[in-house]
């Protein structure tokens, strides 16, 4: 889970959701915060603009391609993708913060989301802008981002189909696809 470096990051200014939650303690004031803008370059697909986001529930997921705990997180995500992608009111957003340095070249990384076949846009963060902007400390961690931008839940660690955090993640989403931006 924890890799080590800490970061600030600038995300997706618009509204984003994460369900099961770490204590507000582990990641110190996020909760409740105004979401960074990402910045960086996008690898899948097109770039997305602040308009793409805007209103919309986010769910900003911090990972990289060598950390088991986020490769086992990487079902979940598709999962959630598929499962709201649709209706056009959650947008889920991979941010790729390496913590080695061959998960910093960015073919390595278009390998991964290829071999993974990653459905969402991925932002690439080598700098660790990003990871930053949300005073981030975890591979893989997930930041639930309401419709106005705000911050409004975290999860860190590992995420599974059918458990209690993917439970409160869902509803947490569901209800926040329901709140008026």
């Amino acid at each position: 889970m924890s890799r080590g470096t800490r970061h600030v990051l600038p995300a997706v200014v618009a509204a984003a959701l994460l369900g099961a939650s770490a204590p507000a303690a582990e990641s110190p004031g996020a909760v409740g915060k105004r979401a960074p803008t990402l910045v960086g370059e996008w690898l899948e697909p097109p770039a997305l603009a602040r308009a793409d986001v805007a209103g919309k529930v986010v769910l900003v997921e911090f990972w990289t391609f060598d950390c088991i705990n986020c490769l086992r997180t990487v079902p979940a995500m598709k999962r959630l993708h598929a499962r709201f992608a649709a209706g056009g009111d959650v947008v889920i957003v991979g941010v790729h913060t390496p913590e080695l340095a061959h998960e910093r070249d960015p073919r390595a990384v278009r390998r991964a989301v290829e071999r993974l076949a990653l459905p969402y846009p991925v932002l690439l963060d080598p700098a660790m802008a990003n990871w930053r902007a949300f005073d981030n400390h975890y591979w893989p961690a997930l930041y639930v981002i309401d419709r106005r931008g705000s911050i409004r839940d975290l999860h860190i660690g590992e995420l599974h189909e059918g458990t209690t955090s993917w439970r409160a993640l869902v509803a947490l989403i569901e209800r926040l696809r329901r709140e008026s931006a």
